[in-house]
């Protein structure tokens, strides 16, 4: 939806704690999560009409976000 918020604190609200540990324990969990970052401001910037593009980038970004964020889940599960 157009300029909802999906940083990993709004949609996985019962794991900050974890999602704030294992960016201090875990590079790899880390540099997964600034990317996902960088992606959803990219969406974000697209969706509000900061930035302009075309329909395929943005849904070819918003796939790559939601791999990101299905990953990051799968180690917030462990």
């Amino acid at each position: 939806m157009l300029g909802e918020k999906h940083d990993l604190r709004h949609e996985f609200p019962e794991y900050v704690d974890r999602i704030h540990d294992l960016k201090m324990e875990n590079a790899h969990f880390s540099k997964l999560f600034d990317d996902y970052h960088d992606l959803d401001q990219e969406v974000r910037r697209i969706e509000t009409g900061v930035e302009n593009t075309s329909d395929f980038y943005l849904e070819d970004l918003k796939k790559k976000r939601l791999h990101l964020k299905d990953t990051l889940y799968g180690m917030l599960i462990e």
